[in-house]
């Protein structure tokens, strides 16, 4: 009887978004086996979200270098040169001497000391070494981070033109984003202006200064005026951070700090990596300075979503944050000025000149209405008749990007000279 009774109760299931869900137990029939066969088999809506078209023109890229051999990618959004040479060395010490096991979740305690010392040397901010959170790159960060402060149907607000895998990560995860139209009367950048003109408060308001795609950057002042409208509204601000160390002033190309969200508000979360300017973008590591009431929701997230950040990258990029690889980054940053300065030259002499002002990162963001009305099409022939890789803008802007490119000048200078040169016969 007791075995009858088990039998006949539901069976209850648990993972439903509204809850537990009940069902009462029987045989399958042959047609509900054919439906949950074909829901396996199919995407979930989430997942539904725009492809990164810049990765389609890589692929296409190495097609192009497979068969011609004549490559030049100014569409990659990543420096040309290896790791430091201290990182490099500190690298084969571990593989020898290390047990490269799993770490602490946050990361290892000599790194986050490390990343907390950047910030307290660099931008004079109060920064301990519990302030940081290592993550599994900066891509880890921004959706651990997503995850822990946000709830579906939250709003988040992101500049147009931006990165897209804010929007989209945001959208896959249930929340409602926002995009402010930022053009060249903001330096394509939000201002406090545009978020009094929302209809309410955002949850969360993503900046990145410099930005990709167009390199602008933001004043301190006006990062500063961000950052407090955001702690006075309940808005959580997000300061994407990791193209820092790549700026410049004037076309000499000298490089000048810039300010970080936590010099104003430690409520803020700053985004960091070392894929950018310690040019180590495939040892996937990034960082997070998180204010103390987010750190739970992210130690528990972290720890079952990834466990740890990959052991070898945090025993090496120990040493990214020392004297002798800030000297040899810092030389791949004026080289970055050289190539900056020959595009914004050389662009204009070829008639495009409608450009952002390209204050840092390594990308110039150019308008290219007056030659084409769709810029991936334009950038496949581009590449198809001379070689050249570049990115087009509607990854970045899904309203104007039609008419935009992203050239990136991170390789070596005689590839942009001569990208110029295959340029000027393709306009010509």
């Amino acid at each position: 009887m007791d075995g009858a009774r088990r039998r006949q109760r539901s069976v209850t299931t648990q993972g439903s978004p509204s809850g537990p869900c009940t069902r009462k137990p029987g045989r399958v029939g042959a047609f509900t086996a054919v439906f949950y066969r074909r829901r396996v088999r199919s995407e979930s809506r989430r997942s539904t979200v725009p492809t990164f078209y810049v990765m389609d023109v890589w692929k296409a890229a190495a097609e192009r270098a497979r068969t011609h051999g004549d490559v030049l990618v100014l569409a990659a959004g990543q420096p040309s040169t290896p790791a430091p040479a201290p990182v490099l060395r500190a690298t084969r010490a571990a593989l020898d001497g290390e047990l490269l096991g799993y770490t602490e979740t946050f990361g290892i305690p000599e790194l986050r000391e490390a990343i907390a010392a950047h910030h307290r040397d660099g931008y004079g901010v109060d920064a301990v070494a519990d302030d940081v959170v290592v993550t599994t790159g900066s891509s880890g960060a921004f959706t651990l981070l997503f995850l822990a402060a946000f709830d579906i149907g939250d709003t988040v607000v992101v500049a147009r033109p931006g990165y897209p895998a804010y929007r989209n990560t945001l959208t896959a995860l249930g929340c409602r984003v926002i995009e402010l139209d930022c053009g060249p009367q903001t330096r394509f950048q939000p201002t406090v202006a545009m978020l009094e003109e929302l209809p309410e408060p955002p949850a969360g308001l993503i900046v990145a200064s410099p930005a990709n795609p167009t390199g602008t950057m933001i004043a301190p002042d006006e990062l500063a005026a961000l950052a407090r409208w955001c702690d006075d509204h309940g808005t959580l601000l997000i300061s994407d951070e990791i193209y820092h160390g790549i700026a410049y002033s004037g076309s000499g190309g000298d490089t000048e700090p810039v300010s970080s969200a936590w010099e104003t508000s430690r409520e803020s979360v700053v985004i960091g990596s070392v894929s950018k300017y310690f040019s180590m973008t495939g040892w996937r590591l990034g960082w997070m300075l998180a204010p103390e009431r987010l750190r739970p929701a992210l130690q528990r997230l972290a720890s079952n979503m990834t466990v740890c950040p990959p052991a070898i990258s945090q025993f090496a990029a120990v040493h990214a944050f020392g004297a002798e690889a800030k000297t040899e980054l810092d030389g791949h940053v004026r080289r970055y000025a050289r190539n900056r300065a020959l595009l914004l030259d050389g662009l204009p002499r070829l008639g495009i000149t409608d450009l952002a002002p390209a204050d840092g990162a390594f990308y110039a963001y150019a308008d290219i209405g007056h030659l084409s009305q769709d810029s991936t099409r334009w950038c496949a022939d581009l590449l198809a008749r001379t070689g050249v890789a570049l990115a087009p803008g509607i990854d970045f802007d899904t309203s104007n990007g039609h008419r935009t490119v992203r050239f990136s000048f991170a390789g070596a200078t005689a590839d942009i000279e001569e990208a110029l040169v295959r340029l000027g016969r393709y306009l010509s």
